[in-house]
């Protein structure tokens, strides 16, 4: 029994289930948001720490064109080093401070009047697109395989 509850703790089945609340849309503006991680256990775990990063998915180009690059916005890392015991819930609230990155097309759109037009046409022309999700990831001692949760988030 033993070596079958190893291997599932190394493969994080039956242990910590990560869950990730935050709000579903950010004013770019704020520069921060605050949310929470909530953390349950179907067996007894050491949680070391938990990183919350937001992340851009930057996606330029059409069909055999498209590119796509992800960019890491704000990360916050909060030491916990507890256990959770079985059937034990434990919330962590945080605030992520993040940085907005500016592709030339997206300077030129601030600039408004001809300049912004010019801007807007290269945004279009180039087909840019940016998708941000927020990951929680919980470093659990014995798992090799972290659990994480991910939330798609809109900055407006």
């Amino acid at each position: 029994m033993g070596f079958f509850s190893s291997i599932k703790n190394k493969l994080g089945i039956g242990g910590v289930k990560v869950v990730l609340e935050v709000p579903g849309q950010v004013e770019k503006s704020k520069n921060s948001f605050d949310g929470k991680v909530i953390l349950t256990s179907k067996s007894d775990q050491h949680v070391i720490d938990l990183t919350v990063k937001l992340i851009e998915k930057y996606t330029t180009g059409r069909g055999e064109e498209k590119k796509t690059k992800e960019y890491e916005l704000g990360i916050v890392k909060t030491p916990c080093n507890f256990d959770i015991k079985t059937g034990e819930t434990k919330e962590i609230p945080f605030t992520l401070n993040f940085q907005i990155l500016k592709s030339g097309n997206d300077e030129l759109k601030e600039k408004g009047g001809v300049m912004g037009g010019i801007g807007k046409l290269g945004s279009f022309a180039n087909n840019e697109k940016s998708e941000y999700s927020v990951i929680a990831t919980a470093d659990v001692k014995s798992a090799a395989l972290d659990p994480n949760d991910i939330k798609d988030i809109k900055l407006v």
